[in-house]
């Protein structure tokens, strides 16, 4: 069957819309896409990433899956099934006979009308794949292939970590990679393939201070300017260059996985949506550093070129979250003090393990000008009573005290709702639960969801 057509037709069976908040994370909450490489091709916007399950004890799955959306609704991600994988699964055959090995952080770039998806094996040699589409799914090409008679083992086992593409103005194809150390080196672009003979640079990015760099390079073009986003520990950072090639100037950190949100890797890209430029990201949940969920946050490039460092919120994208519809717990933005999101089932994902000392924050809510306000939680006790202090506060402002709720031990394990009146918010602000117990070790209570409720003059 017609490459082209056999897409159409396993595209047309894949394809899933699915609604949800295009909040933190944006994706529906039982989809974990680490390593998100976002590409903008036509009128949609793809992501590209890992696939990571509830639960895991390691990264990564054998399959990728891609989402897409369209930029005129950012609300609306669309999922468009399995687009490639070592093994075969969900009726999704094998397309890779040299491994049976999970795959890590891809990328898809565009190249004379097709879309090349490089995929890392782990402990294996590189995938280079098409489509016609890019939703896939795609059909294996070869692995990467190494200069003749080079001295040096291009496309040997475990090389390619994390495969970052740009396709130059010129048409010149530039591919970088590397864990723990980064390397570049132009592919041939006739056929997206062949490392090019003399163009193997090491070290293009130093793994020295203030660099540190880990893993992940994702380069971009920007007015002229070349950028890579790279993992440097848990923050998520860049360097620019007037040339592909280098040398790399180190600008700063993009955003963290670290302070407020569960500490663990990061890795990510840069895309510009509507005229808005964003940073892709991933969180952590399961109280682990493998169950990771796609992200984004706006941001600004400078006319120097700089990115002033983002925080984390529940945004994604939107410019508010509506206090006054419910808002689920897993969107948390600042979980401190022991409390994780997991899930419970395909549509139960409540911030567990809360105990004394815990915060639980989301960021922001606008809620307008209420003469009164309450507020509901869907919470279950747990092995000891705890006090829920509720805080408010506007960007770049401690936040006060507005209301608190006193919360018995229950050992049922049954999701009940309680209520009480808090002090009026004003306009745009983040809320935190805040948590304190005389049992200081035990689990006080978990949280699913809130919502408030408001009055007007």
């Amino acid at each position: 069957m017609h490459l082209l057509l056999r897409n159409a037709l396993l595209t047309a069976i894949a394809v899933i819309p699915n609604i949800s908040l295009a909040a933190n994370p944006f994706l529906p909450g039982w989809e974990y896409i680490p390593d998100g490489e976002p590409r903008v091709f036509g009128d949609r916007v793809y992501l590209y990433g890992s696939h990571d399950r509830a639960g895991s004890k390691e990264f990564c799955d054998t399959i990728l899956r891609v989402w897409s959306a369209p930029l005129a609704d950012l609300n609306t991600w669309t999922d468009h099934g399995i687009t490639f994988s070592t093994r075969t699964v969900d009726g999704h055959a094998d397309d890779v006979s040299w491994s049976d090995n999970n795959l890590y952080a891809p990328d898809v770039v565009k190249k004379d009308g097709c879309y090349y998806l490089y995929a890392q094996i782990v402990g294996a040699p590189c995938a280079v794949a098409v489509s016609d589409s890019p939703a896939g799914p795609f059909r294996l090409v070869s692995q990467i292939k190494k200069p003749k008679d080079s001295p040096m083992d291009f496309g040997g086992w475990s090389q390619y970590f994390d495969p970052g593409v740009l396709v130059d103005d010129d048409g010149k194809v530039f591919l970088y990679w590397g864990g723990g150390s980064s390397h570049m080196a132009q592919l041939n672009p006739q056929n997206m393939t062949e490392i090019l003979p003399d163009t193997y640079q090491a070290n293009i990015l130093p793994t020295q201070p203030p660099f540190n760099y880990q893993e992940g390079p994702s380069p971009r073009k920007i007015h002229g300017v070349y950028y890579l986003v790279f993992a440097a520990g848990a923050d998520l950072s860049y360097a620019t260059s007037d040339s592909p090639n280098g040398p790399f100037t180190y600008r700063g950190v993009i955003v963290s996985n670290s302070g407020d949100a569960p500490g663990g890797n990061i890795h990510g890209g840069l895309a510009q949506l509507n005229g808005k430029w964003y940073i892709f990201y991933h969180r952590m949940t399961h109280n682990t550093v493998f169950s990771r969920r796609a992200c984004a946050e706006p941001l600004t490039i400078q006319p120097d070129g700089r990115i002033q460092k983002v925080e984390q919120t529940s945004l994604g994208f939107q410019t508010n979250l509506d206090p006054y519809q419910t808002t689920p717990a897993d969107i948390a933005c600042v979980l401190k003090g022991g409390g994780y999101v997991t899930e419970l089932d395909r549509d139960t994902r409540p911030v567990i393990h809360n105990k004394n000392g815990s915060v639980v924050g989301f960021k922001y809510f606008d809620f307008g000008k209420p003469a009164s306000l309450s507020l509901s939680l869907r919470i279950r006790g747990g092995s000891a009573p705890c006090r829920i202090q509720v805080q408010s506060g506007r960007p770049g402002e401690v936040p006060v005290n507005i209301g608190e709720l006193h919360i018995g031990a229950d050992p049922s394990g049954a999701w009940r709702d309680v209520t009480t009146k808090v002090t009026p918010i004003h306009g745009r602000a983040a809320i935190f639960f805040s948590f304190s117990s005389d049992s200081p070790d035990q689990p006080c209570c978990d949280l699913l969801s809130f919502r408030f409720q408001q009055s007007h003059p």
